[in-house]
């Protein structure tokens, strides 16, 4: 069974910067890949970003160029830095796990982004 454990979400302004993280334990073996996803009030989920065990990332269009994804494989842990923060951008934001034990998601942690 894998754990996620998520943290850094939070209130800031527009413009502002938060830095998510979230970590995974448990009978992880090897994990091939992990992404953030997000979901505002009345909209479906969607992928933020997500990045491989080679280090091969992907970004949504809205948030390329103010979201850099990275992953520390000693600590299990992949990040989500959030630079130029847009009223837009406020959703819960979700990890998500992917390897021979199938993928695992977090509880979500919030992110509010006022104007």
């Amino acid at each position: 069974q894998v754990q996620l454990v998520e943290s850094g979400g939070g209130l800031v302004q527009a413009g502002g910067s938060l830095r998510l993280s979230c970590a995974a334990s448990g009978r992880l073996f090897s994990i091939l890949l992990m992404a953030w996803y997000r979901q505002a009030p009345g909209k479906q989920r969607e992928l933020v970003a997500r990045i491989t065990n080679d280090d091969r990332t992907n970004y949504a269009d809205s948030v390329k160029g103010r979201f850099t994804i990275s992953r520390d494989n000693a600590k299990n842990t992949v990040y989500l830095q959030m630079n130029s923060l847009k009223p837009e951008d406020t959703a819960v934001y979700y990890c998500s796990v992917t390897g021979p034990f199938g993928t695992t998601r977090g509880q979500g942690t919030q992110v509010t982004v006022s104007s």
